[in-house]
Formats: C-alpha cells, structure tokens, sequence
C-alpha cells in the first residue's frame, strides 16, 4: 500500500478550498473523532461557532479496517437545527453511513451535513463537501508528528 504524508500547510490550504465550497450556516460542528477533531476545531475557530462538540467511533484498528464500526460518545443535540459532521477521509463510507444513521435515528428533525477533505468515489456514502481524492494511505501530521519523540 503506498503511504503519503499530510502536512498541516496542506490541511491549510484544503480547508480553505472546502469552506469556499460550504453554502449553509451551522448550530454545531461535529467531528468524528479522532480524524475530524482539527479539522473540527479549525472550522469552528472560522465560522466562530463555540458548539463544536464530538462524536467517536471505532472502524479501524490501526490500518486495518473492522467488520462494524462503534459510534458511541453521543452528543445531546436536542436544540440544535443544523449539524455539519466532518472527518478527515470519507474512505469506505461505513464510518459516516453509521454516524448518520445513529443520529438521524435519535434526532430525527435535525438537519445533518457532511464534510471531509479526502473522498474516495468507491465510498458508500459521498458527502455534502469534500476536496479531493486521496492516492494511497493518508498519514496524516496530527498522527505522524508526535510519533518520533
């Protein structure tokens, strides 16, 4: 499998692609932990939105992807209107498809929108927003950085 490093310049520079592309306006910003939480907080910092809360799940186990995902960590969004969930990479699909379904199913009058920087097109779910397409396995700064200390 061909690997690629992510650095935050690029984060930069495709975060600001992606917020020239959302059109909508936001109660809360809810990343999927752990890969969306900086894109989370640095879209929340843009759109000084201070709900930025967080919803986790478990798909992988390492590199390698896991028969089911377990969302758990759920917010209380009773008085929100609108949501837009982001995560890193939108890869197989079953990541987001869960999330959704586990929120839709508990708020049903919410609306929800979705966005990552990287989509893959044999993903089973696309969403709302995304940048662009990865070529390989992402590693990312926020997982690679730290790890030769």
């Amino acid at each position: 499998m061909i690997k690629f490093y992510y650095p935050y310049q690029e984060l930069v520079y495709d975060l600001k692609n992606l917020i020239k592309m959302i059109d909508q306006e936001f109660d809360v910003i809810l990343p999927i932990a752990r890969g969306g939480l900086t894109i989370g907080q640095m879209l929340g910092e843009y759109y000084n939105i201070r709900e930025v809360y967080a919803i986790n799940t478990i798909g992988y186990d390492n590199t390698e992807k896991l028969d089911e995902v377990t969302v758990f960590n759920i917010p209380n969004l009773q008085m929100t209107k609108r949501v837009l969930i982001v995560d890193d990479i939108v890869d197989s699909g079953d990541t987001l498809t869960s999330v959704l379904k586990v929120l839709e199913t508990k708020y049903p009058t919410i609306e929800f929108f979705t966005a990552s920087i990287f989509y893959k097109p044999t993903a089973s779910i696309e969403p709302t927003w995304w940048v662009k397409e990865p070529n390989g396995w992402i590693e990312f700064f926020w997982s690679e950085d730290l790890s030769v200390i």
